[in-house]
């Protein structure tokens, strides 16, 4: 199995993880906020990698690009806000097609800033993710609140910590990345907790801190991809999101998808396909179907 097709996979595990993550903790917040629930979200993360902290002596801990971490965790702190607070907007399946905006804006800044090659597939997988994306999501038509608009803002911050974490990630283990990540959001987000502390419910509690260990799994799948492939590669498989979300919607919020809703899903689902298929073939690299190249 070559480097792309383990990067394709673990970002296919990352992207169920963050559906599950994000179906627990939009229901967490039906009795609390959510600034008691981001909080708790990353302390419990924190709490769960701490034993393995301390057997490596917090040797994790050690890096040369303690200021990228810190950009990225002042990055991450509106994202989080934002959107968890989003959840509880917008249908699930809407919540995470607007999501797929950020692979064309981390694929054309993976160009502009590490000078990625970007393959005719992997444009074409991008372009027939984002149609599926406009199927299910149809502006103009399905009204746009609050929610999206967080939304939006939200994977803008979210697109640039993808960059940060691609940059660090020549250097730092996936762990390395987990824990400042972890130690960094539960400094940032406690002062706001403290303020807005709106005591959850034991459930609450309970699926918060699962979602924690799914969020865990999420991004060391994640930190793991960074170092097996670029950017351009992963990206297209983060539409993989939508038809997890849209069952998770179904099955876990009674939100009946539409349609327009499957036929997107199964347009998005095809991108995924493309850009594993053409992964798989080693000479295809070797082909002129490279359309930009950034060297």
């Amino acid at each position: 199995m070559n480097n792309n097709i383990k990067a394709i996979l673990l970002t296919l595990s990352g992207s169920f993880f963050a559906v599950l993550m994000e179906s627990l903790i939009r229901s967490a917040q039906y009795d609390s906020n959510v600034y008691t629930i981001g909080f708790l979200r990353f302390l419990f993360g924190l709490i769960i990698i701490f034993p393995y902290l301390i057997k490596k002596k917090f040797i994790p801990y050690k890096t040369k690009n303690f200021k990228f971490y810190f950009i990225r965790g002042l990055f991450n702190l509106p994202m989080m806000i934002l959107g968890f607070g989003a959840l509880v907007y917008v249908p699930f399946e809407q919540f995470k097609a607007l999501h797929f905006l950020s692979p064309i804006i981390v694929v054309l800044l993976s160009f502009i800033i590490f000078r990625e090659k970007i393959y005719m597939y992997r444009i074409l997988a991008l372009v027939i993710g984002f149609i599926g994306m406009l199927i299910i999501v149809r502006p103009g038509i399905v009204h746009f609140n609050i929610g999206t608009i967080m939304i939006l803002i939200s994977l803008t911050f979210w697109s640039l910590i993808i960059i940060v974490s691609k940059f660090v990630s020549k250097d730092d283990s996936p762990i390395t990345m987990v824990t400042y990540q972890y130690t960094l959001m539960t400094i940032f987000a406690l002062p706001l907790a403290i303020y807005f502390w709106q005591m959850p419910s034991l459930q609450s509690l309970i699926f918060v801190f699962i979602g924690a260990i799914s969020g865990t799994i999420l991004h060391l799948s994640l930190a793991l991809s960074y170092k097996y492939a670029e950017l351009s590669v992963t990206q297209p498989v983060w539409f993989s999101g939508l038809i997890f979300g849209s069952a998770f919607g179904f099955f876990v919020f009674n939100e009946t998808p539409d349609v327009w809703t499957w036929i997107g899903g199964i347009v998005v689902f095809s991108s995924v396909l493309l850009i594993t298929y053409n992964e798989r073939s080693k000479d295809f690299k070797n082909t002129k179907n490279i359309v930009i190249n950034g060297n």
